[in-house]
C-alpha cells in the first residue's frame, strides 16, 4: 500500500444526472488498483444517522421548507465529517466524497434562495473548517441530466422530480461557483465514463506529486 504524508479530501460535484456518482466510484477503483489508500463516501446518507436523513430528504411525500431542507443536509454533513471523513483523513487516506458542501450552496442557496453567507458559515462549522483539497465538477446541460434521469427508469427522488427550470438554475449556480474556486477541476460530463475516470485520476495523482503529499 502506498503512503501519504497526510489525508486528501476530494469532493465530486454536479447536478443530478451529471454522472458524478459513477465518476466517484470509478476514480476510487482506479486509485485503489494502484495501491493508494482510498475511502469512497457520499452525502447525504453514508452514516447510520445520514441514511435516515437521506430517506427524509428524498421522500417526495414529505414537504420541506428550504431552511429545513438545508439544515437536514447540514446535520448529515456534521455526522459524515465527524464519523467518517475526518477519521479517514487522520489515517492519511484519500477520501472521495460524492457531493459535499458546494451542493448546498447551489441547491439551497443559489436555487432555493437561502442566505448563501449563512450557508457557508454553517457548512464551515459542520465540516470543522476542513475544505476539500480538490473539487471535481462534472458540467452537463440541464437537458442532458434530465434525459439521463428519465432513461434510468427508476423512481425519482424529490429533487429529481423538480421541473426542468430547476435543473437549469442548478447548472447556472454550479457554473458560477466553480469558475471562482481555486481548487476546482471542471470536466465535460458528456465524455465517456472511462475517459472521465482516466482524466480525473491523472489530475489527482499530478496534484499529489505537485504538493508532495506522497512519501
Amino acid at each position: 500500500m502506498k503512503q501519504l504524508q497526510q489525508g486528501i479530501l476530494i469532493a465530486i460535484e454536479g447536478i443530478d444526472g451529471s454522472g458524478k456518482s459513477t465518476l466517484a466510484l470509478n476514480v476510487a477503483k482506479a486509485l485503489t488498483k494502484q495501491s493508494w489508500p482510498v475511502l469512497l463516501t457520499k452525502e447525504p446518507g453514508d452514516s447510520p444517522l445520514g441514511s435516515h436523513i437521506r430517506s427524509l430528504l428524498h421522500d417526495p411525500s414529505i414537504p420541506k421548507v428550504p431552511k429545513a431542507e438545508f439544515l437536514l443536509f447540514a446535520a448529515d454533513r456534521t455526522q459524515h465529517m465527524s464519523t467518517l471523513v475526518l477519521p479517514a483523513l487522520a489515517r492519511n487516506q484519500i477520501v472521495i466524497s460524492d457531493r459535499m458542501a458546494d451542493s448546498s450552496v447551489v441547491y439551497q442557496g443559489y436555487v432555493r434562495g437561502l442566505d448563501m453567507a449563512m450557508i457557508h458559515t454553517i457548512n464551515a462549522w459542520a465540516m470543522e473548517h476542513r475544505e476539500p483539497d480538490i473539487v471535481i465538477y462534472l458540467s452537463v446541460t440541464a437537458k442532458v441530466a434530465y434525459d439521463r434521469l428519465i432513461a434510468r427508469n427508476l423512481p425519482l427522488t424529490s429533487f429529481e422530480q423538480e421541473p426542468q427550470l430547476f435543473f437549469q438554475k442548478l447548472v447556472e449556480g454550479f457554473d458560477l461557483i466553480m469558475k471562482s474556486k481555486h481548487n476546482a477541476i471542471i470536466l465535460d460530463g458528456t465524455e465517456t465514463p472511462e475517459h472521465l475516470s482516466t482524466m480525473a485520476t491523472e489530475m489527482i495523482l499530478r496534484w499529489i506529486q505537485t504538493n508532495r503529499f506522497n512519501q
